[in-house]
C-alpha cells in the first residue's frame, strides 16, 4: 500500500504542475484536482472508490481504513485518548474495547512496568511487544 500511495503522490505532483498557480496546496493526500478538499458527504458515498482506484490502492472499505488507522496508532504507542479522538469515539473505553486485540501482551507489559517502578529486574523477551516509553517521573512521592 505504501508503494501505491507513493505513485499517487507522484501523479498528484503532476496534476499540481498542470494547475500551476491556481492549485490550492493544502497538503492533502486525497484532494480534488485543484487541490481543494473533497466534500466529506461525497467522499464515502461517491468519491472514495474512484480515488482508491486512481491511486492504485487495493480494494478496501473506508471503514477498514478507519480501523487500520486506529490500530496502527495504538501499536505505535499513541495514547488511547488521542486515538479515540481520531474516529470520534465518545469514550476511550469504546476505543480500547474495539482495538485492544491489536495490543497483545498488554498484561505482560503492565507487569513489567510495575516491576520497573518498584525496582525489579524483569526483562523483556523477544516474544513480548516493544514497550511503550516509560515515564522518568517517580510514581510515588
Amino acid at each position: 500500500m505504501v508503494e501505491a500511495l507513493r505513485r499517487h503522490k507522484a501523479r498528484q505532483n503532476e496534476t499540481r504542475l498542470r494547475w500551476g498557480a491556481e492549485y490550492q496546496d493544502r497538503g492533502l493526500v486525497f484532494a480534488r484536482d485543484s487541490g481543494k478538499p473533497l466534500d466529506a458527504r461525497d467522499l464515502v458515498q461517491r468519491d472514495f472508490e474512484s480515488l482508491r482506484k486512481r491511486a492504485g490502492v487495493p480494494r478496501i472499505r473506508s471503514h477498514d481504513l478507519r480501523h487500520s488507522h486506529a490500530s496502527h496508532l495504538l501499536r505505535a504507542g499513541v495514547h488511547p485518548k488521542v486515538v479515540s479522538e481520531r474516529p470520534s469515539h465518545s469514550r476511550v473505553g469504546i476505543t480500547m474495547d474495539t482495538y485492544s486485540h491489536v495490543l497483545p501482551g498488554m498484561q505482560e507489559e503492565a507487569a513489567r512496568r510495575v516491576d520497573a517502578m518498584l525496582g525489579g529486574t524483569v526483562e523483556a523477551t523477544s516474544e513480548q511487544p516493544a514497550a511503550l516509553p516509560l515515564t522518568t517521573e517517580a510514581p510515588f512521592k
